[in-house]
């Protein structure tokens, strides 16, 4: 039985069309990341689900139950918002039973909840404190609290951690993460920010413009971009992207002498003559020893070292590289180096389309 179901969900704000068809069935236990850019429609899907804007058309199943036109409150769903939205003047333990007093659940079994909610979140010191003297990373933990606090079918999050440095937001993926694993709780989340994403869900859909782009296993999603935008979208730096052309010896780089092997479940006879996109993850490259055939000639232009990575940007002919490579690698501003792959981290797209020509 799906927790969650939506079904040929669309939104117009008079001639915009918001979400143009959005069709997930999300199973038990499942966390789902709404992943895209501002203005994508990531957030009035949520706000749909939630009951906070009602659909143009389609329709929004929880638990098998059709929920249009039902109140928020009897949705049996939670949600957190991007601003906390904590009421200032409830001390912590109000703030996170807050809904159980409105609902009139008895005392014993409130203060009981209460306590296991902030146990787990290991905030039972803060219980008396006001949200004024707590850190935005404590308030995040009464938030989320006060969602665990009611038990229900779904969980919404709305972009929880912007607000967090970049400290306290590893810290809370982390804690989300374990929350998850703990609860089996049913998730959907949504953020812009593609290492929560990866990190936390169990599925990603990509949107762009009001559809999916690609709905998948964080892994797949990675591994096997369904389109151009998924490829420059999700990862970082975003996977290269380079103009070139299907020859009958393999892929003429625009700009380039060099050509490269084709990958092996494509033709050249029968490709030849195509234009394509060639997608190379950063971290797919390296430097070439001098026997290796398959390789690009790059000039190096600019040498950033993160820690544990030298990220190298180059460019080969006309076209900008980046490469992810070992810290103490020996390149500098201005040589010209080769670099290389292995064949399988190929990734081939149609020009006109953005869709993925990977043969299955």
């Amino acid at each position: 039985m799906s927790a969650l179901e939506i079904r040929n969900i669309r939104k117009r704000y008079g001639e915009v069309e918001t979400l143009k068809g959005i069709d997930i069935a999300l199973e038990s236990g499942e966390f789902l990341v709404l992943l895209g850019s501002s203005g994508c429609g990531k957030s009035t899907l949520l706000n749909i689900i939630a009951g906070l804007a009602e659909p143009s058309g389609g329709d929004i199943l929880i638990g098998e139950r059709s929920v249009l036109g039902v109140h928020p409150k009897d949705r049996d769903i939670a949600m957190v918002f991007q601003s906390y939205a904590l009421y200032p003047n409830l001390s912590v333990a109000r703030n996170i039973g807050f809904g159980l007093e409105m609902r009139r659940v008895p005392q014993a079994e409130h203060d009981k909840a209460v306590r296991d909610t902030a146990r787990l979140l290991q905030i039972e010191n803060l219980l008396d404190r006001k949200p004024s003297q707590l850190s935005g990373g404590q308030r995040q933990r009464v938030a989320i609290g006060r969602a665990l606090v009611r038990n229900p079918q779904v969980f919404l999050f709305d972009e929880p951690l912007s607000n967090l440095d970049a400290k306290l937001r590893m810290e809370m993926r982390t804690e989300l993460k374990r929350l998850h694993q703990m609860l089996r709780t049913t998730v959907v989340y949504v953020t812009h920010d593609q290492i929560e994403a990866m990190t936390l869900a169990t599925r990603i859909a990509v949107m762009r413009d009001g559809r999916i782009e690609q709905l998948a296993a964080p892994d797949e999603v990675y591994d096997r971009p369904a389109t151009l935008y998924v490829a420059g979208f999700v990862g970082s730096p975003p996977m290269n992207i380079l103009d070139a052309e299907m020859t009958a010896n393999g892929l003429k780089i625009e700009g380039c002498e060099e050509v490269l092997p084709l990958p092996a479940a494509f033709n050249g006879a029968a490709w030849a003559g195509r234009r394509v996109k060639v997608g190379i993850r950063p971290e797919a490259l390296r430097l070439a020893a001098g026997s290796e055939a398959q390789r690009l000639t790059a000039s190096v232009e600019v040498v950033e070292l993160t820690g544990p990575e030298l990220v190298t940007t180059a460019t080969v002919g006309s076209q900008r590289i980046t490469a992810c490579l070992p810290p103490r690698t020996a390149v500098g501003m201005g040589s010209a180096h080769a670099f290389t792959f292995d064949g399988t981290a190929l990734h081939l797209f149609d020009p006109e389309s953005g869709r993925s020509l990977r043969m299955e």
